[in-house]
């Protein structure tokens, strides 16, 4: 595998300024509304996804709300015609959900993975086609730097974002052809409030309880002083505009010192780095 399909430094070549019309998943909060921002500030039509609308906080006043729910296909499928012609998509909206995986409720599991990658999936498909007959388009899928560096406790979220980079790596050469790229954006520690909306799964007399709690203290306070979503947005933002996207860009978390490592170091030793980084022995 050649080293353009890795994450790490290297400046991006923009594409021509021309506005385009980009679709932004997820866009109430977090990073979704960072990217919605900053490709509405580089002169493009904005069209951002909330379950509902009417209760985004902060609406953009340059962001066209739509309403999305991932988890439901006709919803999906509405959300895809009401959009109309889509230059771009970033597919930012997901769950972060963390607990032992023997204690992981089935129902749970297939929650995450309709709303982080079947729902992504489908919504890529219904907007691909437009793409492909245009000539042109950008696919991005926010995934996780867990996708690349997995750490225990957080089994099934690490399973759907290494899905959703799979898909975006296999498809790419389908779709470039056409003039329509697709990449992944895996973001570190990122200062969103996640941390609040997590779903936990962990059972009051779990025999993992005391791991677990060292692990997510761990993690909540790697994402409390882990990089604003405002960065991640750059890095999509860069993404989006570059005439040949790399594959696979990692932003925060020192992206840039630990994937070329991880090319280096044998599995297990980057296991070991990730879980101690999280206070596991």
């Amino acid at each position: 595998m050649s080293s353009s399909s890795q994450a790490g430094p290297g400046p991006a070549v923009p594409a021509e300024p021309t506005p385009r019309t980009a679709l932004v998943t997820g866009a109430s909060s977090g990073i979704g509304a960072a990217v919605a921002a900053a490709l509405a500030a580089r002169g493009h039509r904005v069209l951002g996804t909330s379950r509902d609308p009417s209760s985004v906080a902060e609406p953009l006043p340059a962001v066209e709300y739509l309403p999305l729910d991932l988890s439901d296909d006709a919803s999906v499928e509405a959300c895809a015609a009401a959009a109309g012609p889509v230059d771009v998509l970033v597919n930012n909206a997901g769950e972060s959900q963390s607990g032992p995986l023997e204690e992981l409720p089935m129902t749970a599991v297939r929650r995450l993975f309709q709303t982080n990658v079947f729902g992504a999936v489908r919504l890529t498909q219904l907007l691909l086609p437009g793409m492909r007959e245009r000539r042109y388009g950008r696919v991005v899928m926010v995934g996780s730097m867990l996708a690349s560096f997995p750490l225990a406790y957080r089994s099934s979220y690490v399973a759907s974002k290494a899905a959703l980079r799979g898909f975006a790596s296999a498809a790419r050469r389908e779709a470039a052809p056409y003039g329509v790229r697709i990449c992944t954006v895996e973001p570190g520690s990122i200062s969103t409030g996640i941390s609040e909306r997590r779903t936990q799964y962990v059972a009051d007399d779990s025999p993992f309880a005391g791991e677990y709690a060292t692990m997510l203290a761990a993690l909540n306070a790697n994402e409390a002083n882990g990089i604003s979503a405002a960065k991640v947005a750059g890095t999509v933002v860069r993404a989006v505009e570059a005439r040949r996207p790399r594959p696979l860009y990692g932003v925060g978390s020192n992206a840039q010192l630990v994937f070329p490592l991880k090319r280096l170091l044998p599995r297990s030793a980057v296991e070991r780095v990730v879980a101690r980084r999280h206070g596991l022995r």
